[in-house]
């Protein structure tokens, strides 16, 4: 039987992803001391490895394919196929960013005020590169952890990735630059992506993830109305595209049928019953291929 061998990240992308490929309709079991991950797909074969690890082990072929962060795509400049940007991260699904800071009482206002400083971080390639751009020479550290606790003592500026900024203002730190933007990337092996079997199973996979990542914050909702009443119900609702009108067996009567942000059905359906609509059912959505 065809195997893809896949990596999940090990880490603070682990329950997400996990979570991720449920709502794609995957179940992926781990377990705290094995770092193969059983899969209800036999074609699937799971490892876990580190986000800063897996762009290295696809681009060797220990795995097809993975998901990582552009970040250490870039930081390893790996040379990969780039199958889907995957817009999720360890506490919210959008983008986190890498972002130079400094402490908040510190004179330093830009990245041209760190000439002949250090800078600790775990993200040093890239970092070097940034620097190398604004034409400013600076001693870039690698940091094993707790990089935000290091400035003023152990160093004059740090480049750490943020999703929301409080761990930064926790640690009185300031961001004076955004040094990267990054998101979960779905990557391939390049001999991994010629061979056709393991090219149809990665864009299987991207079309299932993508349509899960699409449904997050969103309802279905079914409604019957009296055509008497359509043009009202229909002036109420927004929708991806036109909602979908259905003839029932009663020829006055139609079934609608659409998408909604979650966070608009609290004030969508009282107005709905308001212009005529009944039987309105509200209902979830895994997956949303558009």
């Amino acid at each position: 039987m065809n195997k893809l061998k896949l990596g999940i990240p090990k880490g603070s992308l682990e329950q997400a992803t996990i979570e991720l490929f449920r709502r794609a309709g995957f179940s992926i079991t781990a377990t705290a001391r094995s770092y193969f991950p059983a899969i209800d797909d036999p074609e699937i074969e799971c490892m876990l490895i580190r986000a800063q690890e897996m762009a290295r082990y696809v681009e060797d072929g220990v795995l097809d394919a993975g998901l990582t962060g552009k970040d250490w795509i870039l930081e390893c400049e790996a040379q990969v196929q780039v199958v889907a940007d995957l817009i999720y991260a360890k506490q919210s699904f959008g983008k986190v960013r890498w972002v130079l800071a400094v402490p908040e009482n510190s004179s330093f206002q830009s990245v041209y005020d760190l000439r002949g400083k250090v800078i600790a971080t775990e993200l040093v390639g890239v970092t070097r590169r940034y620097l190398a751009a604004h034409g400013v020479e600076a001693k870039v550290e690698f940091s094993w952890g707790a990089t935000e606790a290091k400035p003023p003592e152990l160093a004059d500026a740090i480049v750490e990735v943020t999703e929301t900024g409080s761990s930064l203002r926790a640690n009185k730190l300031r961001i004076i630059d955004t040094v990267l933007e990054s998101n979960t990337q779905f990557i391939a092996n390049l001999q991994a992506w010629q061979d056709p079997w393991k090219k149809q199973k990665i864009l299987d996979l991207k079309t299932l993830l993508e349509g899960a990542l699409n449904a997050l914050g969103k309802v279905g909702l079914m409604l019957n109305v009296h055509k008497d009443n359509l043009g009202a119900v229909l002036e109420v609702l927004p929708a991806l595209k036109k909602p979908t009108i259905s003839q029932l067996s009663d020829p006055d009567w139609v079934a609608v049928n659409t998408v909604l942000d979650e966070s608009t059905v609290r004030t969508i359906i009282p107005r709905l019953k308001q212009a005529g609509a009944q039987g309105i059912v509200e209902y979830p959505l895994n997956k949303i291929v558009l």
